[in-house]
């Protein structure tokens, strides 16, 4: 079993910035590495960016690349997801999952986090 606890969601105007920590804790050695997804209203759940527990190995969403920056923190079983110069179509809920092997869909993970709100607007 995989806990996972995401935290720094809020209210951001555009073209600021937040970041994204998730906390897992359990058998997170059983996991290939930790990806972020988000959910906007009346759409369906999208795939963000992944980074592996081992070495670290990034992939993002092709449209959010340059913007958005993956990373972690393995002493501390934590993965961060820095998001720069947002904008409103950002808005979303960001889940943080456990990825059982190196994907992009909802099918590759194994645990979800319950989720952070992040709301572009001005």
């Amino acid at each position: 079993q995989v806990q996972l606890v995401e935290s720094g969601g809020g209210l951001v105007q555009p073209g600021g910035s937040l970041r994204l920590s998730c906390a897992a804790s359990g058998r997170t050695f059983s996991s290939y590495g930790m990806g972020w997804f988000r959910q906007a209203p009346g759409k369906e759940r999208e795939f963000v960016a992944r980074i592996s527990w081992n070495f670290g190995n990034t992939y993002y969403a092709e449209l959010l690349k340059g913007r958005f920056t993956i990373s972690r923190d393995s002493a501390k079983n934590t993965v961060y997801l820095q998001m720069n110069s947002l904008k409103p179509e950002d808005t979303a809920v960001y889940y943080c999952a456990a990825l059982r092997v190196p994907g992009t869909r909802a099918e590759h993970v194994e645990y979800w986090g319950q989720g952070t709100q992040v709301t572009v607007s001005s």
